[in-house]
């Protein structure tokens, strides 16, 4: 059987008869073994999974079940989920456990959600590719020798192979919208403040933000205005009204939409990319809206900004892990008979981190360092400012930035993994909306002459995902 991709067909069936909850796991599950060789899942909590399914078939017998009684998805590896590992693709949480659920998920099971399994990913969220795990690479399903994108890459994989119908990932500098544009779904990365992040396994505290990656994007709004709210546990999570985003509709009167002018004129994106773009903005203006190029001052400096102050935030946020209170402790060697506790504290985290998480810690622990704090984390904060103030500046004339998700369509495994610098201009269009914390989303736009899906991103002003998932619908609609 085919898998289903929309949760709309699975709650129609549902209630027809023609399938259970039961069979639908089992389906999954069956799935699951047949494409192990993607390297999606670091564990499937089969049995769980199913016990869930015969209590949620009851409720929906009963008229019971919650407004995701039907739904299967897996999460990140960054997610806390109580009783359940959780290994943030590290080495170093080998033999974790989680204490908690995090808010997000919580959420999601108390309207009758079944979680699958937990979904591979770039080691403590760090990459572009996948290719940082210690539980090894994920495969594009669409050529398993290229890169399903990441660090959320695990989780658009399974959505992409029909391993479960939607996954919930995170978004750093781009981590659910890029690999939802290399393997051709939906990838919502909402406002930040808008999802509490409480249980979420921190990279940068003052970019990190929760977000679905769905086939749909009813699916994605869906699973966001069940996850959004305020959290008494996470002090920077918005106290705003949850709207009903999937439900949400825009005005009858042309809209006004700026789209990034690099991003149909620049040699360094794809040809397939561009012209896949300017169909989109064509077509826009087909349709009587207004649709104007616009160029951002600062674009150069975005992944110097981004790169400066994540690297600084992972550089704090990592240093709780020190092979003392959790997770992975070097063993003494024939070497080093006996450690004292700067030397545990050395090995420990030499080993237990891979060489990209390393990287980062010491890129920001070098901005943080007294001698350079001022001429980098300082100046990267006031260009984060100066980069906001332009942005809210072309909000105020527009009502969405329009631009391809990714510079590139995947790529093959190991093409980028010695040259940091073209890994992470991978990220050239994303990290924006995160840096400013606005609400950003990637469709699907066609695929380029090998066949591999492009994405187009939407982004909006902070607080404007019901516009967002409108707009997306529109484009989704548009030839």
């Amino acid at each position: 059987m085919s898998p289903y991709r929309s949760y709309t067909s699975i709650q129609s069936d549902l209630k027809a008869g023609i399938i259970t909850c039961r069979l639908l796991v089992e389906q999954y599950l069956a799935r699951i073994r047949e494409n192990q060789h993607l390297n999606v899942f670091t564990e499937v909590y089969a049995d769980e999974s199913l016990t869930q399914a015969d209590i949620i078939d009851q409720k929906l017998a009963s008229g019971t079940a919650g407004r995701l009684g039907g739904m299967v998805i897996g999460l990140k590896d960054v997610l806390s989920y109580a009783g359940h590992s959780v290994r943030a693709g590290s080495k170093i949480l080998d033999t974790f456990t989680a204490q908690y659920t995090a808010t997000a998920v919580q959420r999601l099971l108390e309207e009758d959600v079944i979680i699958i399994g937990r979904q591979n990913c770039d080691e403590f969220a760090m990459g572009s590719s996948n290719e940082n795990s210690s539980f090894g690479p994920v495969r594009n399903a669409a050529d398993t020798s290229r890169v399903p994108g990441g660090s959320s890459g695990g989780s658009a994989v399974a959505v992409q192979a029909g391993l479960c119908l939607a996954s919930i990932g995170s978004d750093t500098g781009g981590s659910v919208r890029q690999p939802a544009a290399f393997c051709g779904v939906v990838g919502l990365k909402p406002t930040y403040g808008r999802i509490s992040r409480w249980g979420l396994i921190a990279y940068a505290s003052s970019f990190d933000c929760i977000g679905p990656i769905a086939n749909t994007v009813d699916d994605a709004a869906l699973l966001l205005e069940i996850m959004a709210g305020p959290d008494e546990f996470d002090s920077t999570v918005s106290s705003q009204s949850v709207a009903v985003y999937s439900k949400s509709m825009l005005p009858d009167t042309p809209l006004r939409i700026a789209y990034l002018q690099d991003g149909v004129a620049s040699e360094g994106v794809d040809k397939s990319i561009r012209e896949a773009t300017q169909r989109k903005i064509d077509a826009l203006k087909a349709a009587g809206h207004v649709v104007e190029p616009v160029d951002i001052s600062l674009l150069d400096y975005l992944l110097p900004t981004y790169y400066i102050l994540t690297t600084a935030e992972a550089s704090s946020n990592l240093s709780r892990f020190d092979g003392v209170r959790y997770g992975y402790r070097s063993k003494p060697s024939n070497d080093t008979p006996v450690m004292d506790l700067l030397s545990l504290y050395k090995k420990s985290r030499t080993e237990g981190f891979g060489k990209e998480v390393r990287r980062r810690i010491l890129l920001g622990t070098f901005v943080l360092s007294a001698s350079y704090y001022d001429a980098y984390y300082t100046k990267a904060q006031q260009v984060r400012r100066l980069i906001r103030d332009e942005a809210e500046r072309l909000f105020e004339q527009y009502d969405f930035l329009l631009s391809p998700t990714t510079p590139t369509t995947a790529f093959l495994l190991g093409e980028k993994t010695d040259d940091p610098l073209q890994m992470y201009l991978a990220d050239i269009f994303t990290v924006q909306a995160n840096v400013i914390g606005y609400p950003a989303l990637s469709i699907p736009n066609g695929t380029d002459s090998n066949g591999l899906p492009i994405g187009l991103q939407l982004m909006a002003p902070a607080f404007a995902e019901g516009k967002l998932v409108a707009m997306a619908k529109l484009l989704q609609q548009l030839s």
